[in-house]
């Protein structure tokens, strides 16, 4: 989003918050609508900083407006406690009331907020998370993805105008999170809830979020759209056997005999081996791993690889011992290849230099 957006369609949080060995110093301008992540390291204030907009926990100085709604100004002595602010909070555990069924809990958190203020309707949080089939169990009766998601629909039924959600797939084992996050894809391609959402597990904001902050040691070291600080050089996102590149692009072809994918974004095609969920047309998100990138001198032939794309070297960078981590730019989208120092000198990689990318792997995130 452009610093010079209007305040009423952006999250505004000027927060400064000391503790013993600790202080959250962040001054954000957030896009009003979408998915924002809040990424870094434990103890970096990711926690600190989604308490500080909620009330929980407050900030002196501070400062917060959520789509031209001020919820704190110690400028103008404005403070909304945390039940006057119109937000949803799903936490690491579902916390849900033991002692009432699936529909109470959602229930219960519709009948704090106003009717006037009533957007989201019980049934289309339950229709959304996919939760009919268990309005009637208490919490004890269910999986852990099926509190989760009973959790995220009990926010929602308040009809907030700010989610946030801190580390909610955090407790869950790989086929629980596996079972909640296309809800979450429904989410927020269904409602008009801006999402401030918590997490350090990198897949999961390549998945979710189109815009990212990236916090360290109480302060922003960087934000900005996800695709562009997950291909910066100059930050950690980038370095790694987790580095990848996200792309975004929309669905052109598809082969029914051999079940090939065609995919169009800013710098080319990409076939991929899909079954074909994603009808042509339809917006898809990728994920290429670096490991995944090899660079050739010239085009390849004879290969098996699908996917080859010309591209020039952009950067080159120190990755781990014996590693370079090569920035390409395939048009006006980058790549990330991870590649052996002997590699890169073989190739004579430098800035500059015409390329091909041999793209082993791509997957599809959503």
């Amino acid at each position: 989003m452009s610093a010079n957006a209007p305040s009423s369609q952006q999250i505004e949080a000027r927060l400064h918050l000391a503790r013993p060995g600790f202080t959250l110093d962040v001054d954000l301008r957030l896009p009003g609508r979408g998915v924002t992540a809040l990424f870094g390291p434990s103890g970096c204030g990711k926690t600190t900083c989604l308490r500080a907009i909620a009330g929980l926990e407050r900030a002196q100085p501070g400062h917060v407006q959520v789509n031209g709604e001020t919820w704190q100004d110690d400028a103008q002595h404005i403070w909304r406690a945390t039940h006057e602010r119109a937000l949803g909070y799903v936490f690491q555990e579902a916390s849900l009331f033991d002692h009432l069924t699936v529909q109470g809990n959602i229930g219960y958190g519709q009948k704090r907020t106003p009717p006037a203020r009533r957007q989201v309707a019980l049934k289309q949080a339950v229709d959304l998370l996919g939760i009919g089939h268990l309005m009637d169990r208490k919490p004890q009766a269910l999986s852990g993805g099926e509190r989760q998601r009973v959790a995220i629909a009990r926010a929602l039924a308040t009809s907030p105008r700010l989610l946030l959600m801190d580390e909610p797939l955090a407790a869950l084992d790989a086929p629980r999170k596996a079972e909640v996050l296309p809800y979450l894809d429904t989410l927020q391609c269904t409602l008009d809830i801006p999402v401030l959402y918590v997490s350090h597990a990198i897949d999961e904001v390549a998945r979710l979020a189109a815009h990212m902050v990236l916090l360290e040691d109480g302060r922003v070291r960087a934000h900005g759209p996800t695709s562009e600080l997950l291909v910066r050089l100059d930050l950690p996102l980038a370095h790694g056997d987790a580095a990848a590149t996200v792309i975004d692009g929309h669905v052109t072809q598809h082969d029914d005999h051999d079940l090939v994918t065609t995919v169009t974004f800013a710098g080319g095609q990409l076939l991929l081996v899909s079954p074909g969920e994603h009808a042509v047309g339809a917006p898809i998100r990728l994920r290429i791993q670096a490991r995944d990138v090899s660079i050739a001198l010239t085009p390849p032939a004879g290969t098996s690889i699908l996917n080859i794309l010309p591209a020039t070297v952009a950067h080159v960078a120190h990755d781990s011992p014996g590693q370079l981590m090569v920035a390409l730019d395939a048009g006006p989208t980058r790549l990330l290849a991870r590649v052996t120092e002997r590699s890169a000198q073989a190739l004579g990689l430098v800035a500059g230099k015409p390329v091909y990318a041999q793209i082993k792997g791509v997957a599809i995130v959503n």
